[in-house]
């Protein structure tokens, strides 16, 4: 027989186990992105890497794969940002601080880090696609002796969507920083740059052998932001992707996320565009 007591801890630690996490601070962004702070139980700090996910859960709505966006540096708590697109998130941003909800993970693979130590970085965020991102600009702050130059283009669609807008004000400030954002469409208050985020790579001055390109934002995007960075010469394996693919389970075992083969959940949801640049982009889904 196996032994209460060990069967007990292996409880604890799980993956398929969510931790009860509460919500400590809550805001809005804009009309559809709200940010949660979270303390999971008993003090435990989650180790994670900048990009990787957890399974946010609610009893009778079920669950759902959320961006971390807060940094391994930042100990005792959790921050996600989420969009409001259907039942489960809805329901998530009627929650109120007290609350209670699961967490599973981190899965996944995040940004490789350890492979950028002392390259310059092209942070490219679009939309959303700053919410993965801020977990590693943030990461890159904290130990920002360990990198080279740092550049960060951000575009979304218009001034009021633009998320973490006091940090973007702190990134425009410091002076060993690049930052450029762009908007689709401006409002009369806007003095920045209007047009599409790939309209801003081409200012961009780097040494491709000496550079990592990080990309994250909706996928019609990636096309063309990729275009562009090759055209800057950056090596295929140093620009670097996230993707995300009809996540469900996170653990590789229902197969939604697979793309020719690939769990997205498992060996992603980062890549670099050397992994996938032959992808036709399909979805081979088991059945659930």
């Amino acid at each position: 027989m196996i032994d209460r007591e060990i069967l007990l801890e292996k409880m604890k630690t799980s993956p398929y186990r969510p931790m009860k996490a509460k919500i400590v601070e809550m805001r809005m962004f804009t009309d559809k992105e709200k940010f949660f702070r979270f303390e999971l139980e008993d003090n435990i700090n989650l180790t994670h890497q900048p990009g990787q996910f957890v399974m946010v859960s609610m009893f009778g709505y079920g669950e759902a794969p959320i961006s971390i966006c807060s940094s391994p540096t930042d100990k005792g708590y959790l921050d996600l940002t989420v969009r409001n697109v259907g039942t489960f998130t809805d329901k998530l941003h009627q929650l109120d601080e007290g609350d209670v909800v699961g967490i599973r993970g981190p899965f996944g693979k995040g940004f490789p880090i350890d492979n950028m130590f002392g390259y310059d970085i092209v942070i490219v965020a679009g939309g959303l696609g700053i919410v993965p991102l801020r977990s590693l600009i943030r990461y890159i702050m904290y130990n920002r002796n360990d990198f080279g130059n740092i550049q960060i283009l951000l575009g979304c669609k218009t001034p009021k969507d633009l998320l973490f807008g006091n940090e973007t004000k702190e990134w425009q400030r410091r002076a060993e920083i690049k930052f450029n954002c762009t908007v689709d469409r401006a409002d009369p208050d806007w003095k920045g740059n209007v047009g599409l985020i790939t309209s801003l790579i081409p200012g961009v001055d780097l040494n491709p052998a000496r550079t990592y390109g990080v990309v994250v934002g909706p996928p019609i995007m990636y096309k063309f932001v990729i275009a562009e960075l090759l055209k800057k010469h950056i090596p295929d394996h140093q620009i670097i992707l996230s993707l995300e693919r009809r996540m469900r389970c996170g653990l590789g075992k229902c197969g939604h996320c697979q793309i020719e083969g690939v769990y997205v959940c498992q060996s992603g949801p980062v890549f670099d565009y050397s992994q996938i640049k032959d992808f036709k982009g399909e979805c081979h889904e088991k059945a659930g």
